[in-house]
């Protein structure tokens, strides 16, 4: 544990000091891209923090690998593959940020990326539970792709508000880091030092290290740093799949072998839920559900007038609540977690359901609302 929590404080200080440095680079070189209608700062950002969250990653796997309890890990080219694909979809970043590519070739640069990671290792070849395994290789590289690029885009989705993506995430893979570290330790390994331990427990020091820049008021945007964040946290959950054996697990704890797949979607619980309700609701009005609009939860929030910290700290909350609930089922019952589960589940709700608009406004309110093209702009992504 103490190897792991020298990694994240090494993550967290790489970040804090990359961060302000790529912030003067951007301002004297004047890469510091015009104000959109969709962003939510009044000022102009630099959006190149994804720069300094990868290097915060990359140094802190590289100490990792100078480290003998850690020298297992680093006998496979798996923690190589995903230093290695953090890289590349940092440059997608960045030349997305300064010339905007269109979808089409932004998902195709992702799909690249994540694929040729998937041929040094990062592959899902089997569920970790009834000893299900994808019999093709070529099918394992299609649904490796499609899981991966779909928790990208999910990550890259919940990035609009400040520190909401970074936040989302370092909950996140602190769960997962639990997760990983209690199955090392269940199953009875020699050593708990794990690529998944590693990688996760990284990514929660580059999310504490730019969070200091990028809370609201944020100095810097990380931009395309959401994509790599996805993808890392993506590439942990299939690294795991593989230390998993159904086997040696209690009866109580067999769904927790569900966990390397669910926990990913756990993370962006919320943002989903987001989406799928916006994209409806778009539909329904007959626009398209990538049109821009302000019908996201936290446009609702915002413009009842709340803080945008307390906004982003409900959707913490609701981040907590689900990702460390799934992890608690590897050592507790469903109704252990659910006695647990209840009083929290209750004071969530009530803080919810009191930030949400009241009844009061009516449709048409409503809808001038979402439309009106001189309301304050969020940061939503085409």
């Amino acid at each position: 544990m103490k190897v792991y929590l020298l990694l994240m404080l090494v993550a967290m200080g790489a970040t804090a000091v990359a961060t302000p440095l790529v912030r003067c680079v951007c301002l004297r070189w004047g890469i510091v891209p015009e104000l959109r209608t969709r962003d939510i700062q009044a000022v102009q950002v630099p959006r190149l923090g994804g720069v300094a969250i990868v290097i915060g990653l990359e140094i802190a796997m590289l100490v990792g690998s100078k480290i003998p309890y850690m020298e297992a890990v680093y006998s496979t080219s798996v923690p190589w593959a995903v230093m290695g694909g953090a890289a590349a979809m940092c440059v997608l970043g960045v030349v997305d940020d300064l010339l905007e590519l269109d979808w089409s070739t932004k998902l195709a640069g992702q799909v690249l990326i994540v694929g040729l990671m998937a041929t040094k290792g990062v592959q899902l070849v089997s569920f970790p539970i009834f000893g299900l395994t994808i019999g093709s290789s070529r099918l394992s590289l299609f649904v490796t792709v499609l899981v991966v690029v779909a928790i990208i885009n999910a990550v890259n989705f919940i990035d609009g508000l400040d520190g909401l993506a970074a936040g989302v995430v370092a909950i996140g893979a602190s769960a997962f880091f639990a997760y990983s570290y209690l199955l090392t330790r269940s199953m009875g390994a020699g050593s708990y030092a794990t690529t998944a331990s590693l990688v996760v427990i990284a990514l929660v020091g580059v999310c504490a290290g730019f969070l200091w820049f990028n809370f609201h008021p944020s100095s810097i945007m990380m931009g395309g740093g959401a994509e790599t964040l996805g993808m890392v946290l993506a590439a942990s959950g299939i690294i795991v799949t593989g230390q998993i054996d159904p086997s040696v697990l209690e009866t109580q704890q067999v769904l927790a072998g569900l966990m390397p797949i669910l926990l990913p979607l756990a993370v962006i619980f919320v943002p989903m839920g987001d989406l799928i309700v916006t994209s409806v609701r778009r539909l329904m009005h007959g626009r398209s559900p990538f049109h821009a609009d302000r019908s996201h939860f936290h446009d609702h929030l915002l413009r009842r007038g709340h803080s945008h910290r307390g906004v982003v700290f409900i959707l913490y909350l609701w981040t907590a609540l689900v990702s460390y609930s799934a992890v608690a089922l590897l050592r507790f019952s469903w109704a252990q977690v659910l006695v647990c589960d209840l009083p929290a589940l209750l004071v969530v709700l009530v803080l919810t359901a009191s930030e949400f608009p009241g009844r009061s406004r009516t449709l048409s309110d409503s809808a001038v609302t979402e439309d009106a093209p001189d309301a304050p702009p969020t940061k939503e992504k085409p």
